[in-house]
Parts: structure tokens; C-alpha cells; sequence
């Protein structure tokens, strides 16, 4: 877990095989999540990595689109997906343009991927959210918390910081208690996370 980077830094986390929260299996607050919320589709997995999350929705019937900007990533992604028989679409795609996807989705999950960017890239992110999230939409949002000692590891996240980010367009409907699960041979074993549900009140922007 790292700050934002370009495409080759984050391919360079697969290529290596050293990314921590590439765990091969998803992470335990979104098992939670699709077990006791319901999840309207479509669905778009913001930063999916090699595709976890996108499976375990798809799994479960839901129309889902993961996006990352990893090509290493997608195509890790694309080749569980067809070892297991399941019906998902992965894309290319910077989390930071959705608009070029063209598409609207009813609820989008963020697993730890609002944490890595500084504040004006943390601006234009939730632009890009604003863009394809529905009127109504949900989205899911997992970060890693400021309740994290030390400076191991990605941006710390406030509470507030997520109201604040959120405050226009946006309803701030529960921030919950999470962790994140991290390989075995990272420094920080479970790192407190909040796991944050947005509704999007607003339209689209038009820029």
C-alpha cells in the first residue's frame, strides 16, 4: 500500500508479487458486505487489482465491471475469472477518469483505494465517482484509518476527512469499524480501516 502512482509503479507491485493486499481471496469486510446488505447492480470495483471483489459480486448474480490501472492486474483478474467459471468484465482504466467508461452504476466498492491519493487528487477522485454513480447510488468505501499507529503503509484517513471529501452531492449515511487484511509478510498485521457507506445525492457534473 502505497501513495498514488503511474501505471508501471503499480504493475511493479504485481510483477514483483510483493503488494500487500493482493491476498488472493477478498477482503473479510466485503464477504460481510454481501452477505447482509443487498447490492443493486450494476456494480463498478474501483481499483479492483486482480479481481477478488469484482468475483465475489459476480458470483452472487450482480452485473459487475472491475477497473483498474494495473494491465498486470486485469489480466491476473481475467485469468481467475475464466478458471472459475465466472461471468465478469474487467477494463483497463484510470479510477481518476471514469467519465471515459461511459457507463452509471448503482453502487460502487472502493477497497483501499481513496487512501492512496493526496488531497487534490483526492478532490478529482470523488469527481470521477460523481460522474458514474446513479442518483440514489451507493458507494462502498474501505480506508485504511488515522487509528493506524505509525507511518508503515498508505495516507491515514480520518472520519472527518471522508465527511469532508463527501460533503457536496454526497450523504455520508455510516462510517463502521473494518480492517484490513494484509499478507502475512507486511509489518502491519489487520490494520484498522473504516468502511464508510455514500449515497450520491446529486446529479452527474458536467466537466
Amino acid at each position: 500500500m502505497t501513495d498514488g502512482l503511474p501505471a508501471d509503479g503499480w504493475n511493479q507491485w504485481y510483477a514483483d508479487d510483493v503488494a500487500p493486499w493482493d491476498i488472493g481471496r477478498p477482503q473479510p469486510a466485503w464477504v460481510d458486505l454481501a452477505q447482509t446488505e443487498t447490492i443493486p447492480g450494476p456494480v463498478l470495483d474501483s481499483g479492483c487489482g486482480t479481481g477478488e471483489h469484482t468475483l465475489l459480486l459476480a458470483e452472487r448474480g450482480l452485473e459487475v465491471l472491475g477497473v483498474d490501472l494495473s494491465p498486470i492486474a486485469i489480466e491476473r483478474a481475467r485469468q481467475k475469472a475464466e478458471r472459475r467459471g465466472v461471468a465478469a468484465e474487467f477494463a483497463v482504466g484510470d479510477v481518476l477518469r471514469l467519465r471515459d467508461l461511459g457507463r452509471t452504476f448503482a453502487t460502487v466498492i472502493d477497497s483501499a483505494v481513496f487512501h492512496v491519493f493526496d488531497d487534490p487528487d483526492r478532490a478529482r477522485y470523488v469527481a470521477s465517482l460523481a460522474n458514474v454513480v446513479q442518483p440514489g447510488g451507493i458507494v462502498h468505501l474501505l480506508a485504511f484509518s488515522d487509528q493506524v499507529p505509525g507511518s508503515a503503509g498508505p495516507r491515514r484517513v480520518s472520519q472527518a476527512e471522508i465527511r469532508e471529501a463527501f460533503a457536496d452531492g454526497w450523504e455520508v449515511q455510516r462510517i463502521d469499524d473494518a480492517f484490513v487484511e494484509v499478507r502475512p509478510d507486511w509489518e502491519l498485521q489487520r490494520p484498522h480501516a473504516w468502511l464508510a457507506r455514500i449515497a450520491r445525492t446529486g446529479s452527474s457534473p458536467r466537466a
